[in-house]
């Protein structure tokens, strides 16, 4: 009796093995068959690498200047009697901007004036006198030097009352005035700035290394953040003849037109200084290289091929589609756009967008395009 009950569970602790084995081996043959199986293709962006005609730019960033520009001051001291202009106008060359108080001196003119007036009557006595010697050679002498003396006083003193009338040194457009009537104004005292707006100068700094490149006429595109749909256009009118010891770069002049007064001086530029003549150069879009520090790559498409270098066709007869990497080197990066100089030829197809999920002979589809049928 015990020998029975023994061996009934025996066969029950074999049935359960047998199931648990079962059942393993059953699990081991669904991953095996899992592994085993192809792998779906990986969807990715396409893009073809492309020839086409390349102007080189060098860019750069720089501020613009007006083409004349100064803070007006005043250069002797006194009260302001007038104020001749309102803030913001285009005035003219030599309009009057500032009167100030010349009462002094223009009394002092007249007395100078009277002075003068006195001097020349004596020397013209004089000069008839000494035709008949009825005066000294000296006294003549002191005739004459006592007019030339009154004509310096009166010279000296209506120069000094042309400085208490500010006029404007060019047309352009004046500034926010600083001054009111009455006010005291001290020699330097700023009144306002005047800018000439009909042209600017937009300065700017590039390497040492593109001086070769660069020459005056050469033409210059340049963004502003107040208008950034726009690009204005100008041309290089300076180099300046000396590298900066500190930074290693050249000073670079270009002269614009301003014709609506748009553009201000003091704004920030994004430059690109365009070089002369176009060149034919493969370019990918940018987002198709694989930027490292052991050197750039793309992610070629490829056609499946048999061993009889026969294209594998998938279930709809399209030509089955892997990926290969490939090193190259990029040139000048721009708009989107970056140069192959090595590496690719024009026509190639590289992956633009889904490299991270990518290893070369991996299996792809082409999201954003059709499959390229195969050669028959």
């Amino acid at each position: 009796m015990l020998l029975r009950r023994m061996l009934f569970m025996l066969g029950a602790v074999l049935v359960v093995v047998l199931a648990l084995a079962a059942y393993k081996g059953y699990s081991i043959y669904q991953q095996v068959q899992t592994f085993s199986a192809p792998q779906p293709a990986i969807s990715i962006d396409a893009a073809t690498a492309e020839q086409r005609p390349w102007q080189s730019r060098i860019p750069a960033i720089g501020t613009l200047i007006a083409f004349q520009g100064v803070d007006l001051t005043v250069e002797v001291g006194g009260t302001v009697q007038k104020v001749l202009f309102t803030s913001g106008e285009n005035v003219g060359f030599e309009q009057p901007l500032i009167q100030m108080n010349s009462d002094v001196e223009q009394a002092n003119l007249a007395t100078a004036q009277a002075d003068l007036g006195l001097a020349r009557v004596e020397y013209e006595r004089g000069r008839s006198l000494i035709n008949r010697q009825s005066i000294s050679k000296s006294e003549f002498d002191r005739l004459a030097a006592s007019l030339q003396k009154a004509d310096a006083s009166v010279a000296q003193l209506q120069a000094q009352l042309a400085k208490k009338r500010i006029l404007a040194p060019f047309a352009g457009t004046i500034g926010i005035r600083q001054v009111d009537v009455g006010d005291f104004l001290a020699s330097g005292t700023t009144i306002a700035t005047l800018q000439d707006l009909s042209k600017l100068y937009v300065d700017f700094f590039l390497p040492e290394q593109a001086v070769p490149k660069l020459a005056i006429a050469e033409r210059v595109r340049f963004r502003v953040a107040a208008y950034p749909g726009e690009v204005f256009e100008g041309e290089i009118s300076a180099i300046n003849p000396k590298v900066e010891n500190t930074t290693r770069n050249v000073q670079v002049r270009a002269m614009l037109a301003n014709p609506e007064n748009k553009l201000l001086p003091g704004m920030f530029a994004n430059i690109e200084v365009l070089l002369p003549g176009d060149e034919q150069v493969v370019v990918v879009p940018e987002t198709a290289i694989n930027f490292t520090l052991y050197g750039n790559s793309v992610y070629l498409i490829n056609e499946k091929k048999d061993e009889s270098d026969q294209v594998i066709k998938d279930e709809n007869g399209q030509a089955e589609l892997s990926v290969e990497r490939r090193f190259v080197e990029t040139g000048e990066r721009r708009e989107g756009q970056v140069i192959i100089s090595k590496g690719l030829q024009a026509g190639e197809r590289v992956v633009s967008a889904g490299q991270l999920k990518l290893d070369n002979g991996a299996h792809v589809s082409i999201a954003n395009a059709p499959a390229k049928p195969s050669d028959e």
